[in-house]
């Protein structure tokens, strides 16, 4: 009898243990090297990221895939409860041959975070698939990306909006996304009216537009962050445009709307004060940083 109540016991406490050591699993993938040094630092960004997440000790197994691109075993990706995405955009996304099996994966409730060039796809399916995943996307000849210092002063009533305080970082943030109809299921988190410098360029791919000219004119405020809940009710998806320049996750701020965004999107509670995370050194951003001597 003795022996029974001991196995019992044992057996108990090994399945409490268990349950409370299931981690969600959130999965870095890092585009190629690309622009100079200091720039769409992909794989050191996504490390430091990576690395904050799992000392904030909050449920949370951020792995960094080792190698540049779609991952080899694309296995790695099906137990993920959300995906990080930094990386080149458009025609050299990597999602591009691979966006029906991650077609799958979102459909299955996993959730995603794209990060500054990521968020930009090629128009027609690809764009299709990224407004499903994430509410919107950047779109050639129809989004912009300036370098400008915009003031986030207000933030909706969203867990992703947790412990944000007014903040402001020079970096190339792309606007005048291109989102679902009516903004469904999309929630802005960081919005700022760009000032007319930010359109002095001609007409170009990526430059300006009469469509976005006509936007800043009439005082419509830029969505560069924004959440997304999938009409599943699953699913769930997070776009940030910043991130051009690497010394820009010294902010605090900066740092944990993408923090909470990625807790958010694996369905773990975000605390009241948001995700804490100690400012990098000099020192540790200069760590991990793509050899771009050839640039």
């Amino acid at each position: 009898m003795k022996y029974w109540f001991c196995l019992i016991v044992s057996f108990f406490f090994t399945t409490i243990g268990s349950a409370q050591e299931k981690k969600a699993k959130v999965v870095f993938i890092s585009g190629k090297p690309s622009h100079g040094p200091g720039a769409h630092e992909h794989r050191a960004g996504n490390i430091l990221l990576a690395k904050r997440l799992n000392e904030a000790n909050l449920g949370i197994e951020a792995i960094v895939l080792p190698e540049d691109g779609y991952p080899k075993d694309p296995k790695v990706l099906e137990d993920a409860a959300t995906v990080v995405i930094f990386c080149t955009g458009h025609k050299n996304h990597l999602l591009n041959p691979h966006l029906e099996k991650f077609d799958a994966l979102m459909k299955n409730g996993t959730g995603l975070v794209m990060i500054h060039w990521a968020t930009e796809a090629l128009t027609g399916i690809p764009g299709k698939k990224f407004s499903e995943w994430m509410g919107g996307f950047c779109d050639l000849n129809w989004s912009v990306n300036p370098h400008w210092k915009p003031n986030f002063k207000n933030f909706p009533d969203h867990p992703i909006s947790s412990g944000l305080e007014p903040f402001s970082v020079d970096d190339e943030w792309y606007y005048h996304m291109r989102f679902v109809a009516g903004l469904k299921g999309v929630t802005p988190v960081l919005s700022d009216l760009p000032p007319p410098e930010t359109l002095k360029r001609p007409d170009g791919a990526r430059s300006g537009n009469p469509a976005v000219r006509r936007a800043v004119a009439n005082g419509e405020s830029q969505h560069v962050g924004w959440a997304y809940q999938r009409p599943d009710g699953k699913g769930r998806g997070f776009g940030f445009t910043g991130g051009h320049y690497h010394v820009s996750w010294r902010n605090d701020m900066f740092r944990k709307v993408v923090l909470n965004a990625i807790l958010w999107t694996a369905h773990v509670e975000v605390p009241e004060v948001g995700v804490p995370s100690k400012t990098p050194t000099d020192e540790e951003l200069k760590l991990n940083l793509d050899d771009k001597s050839k640039r």
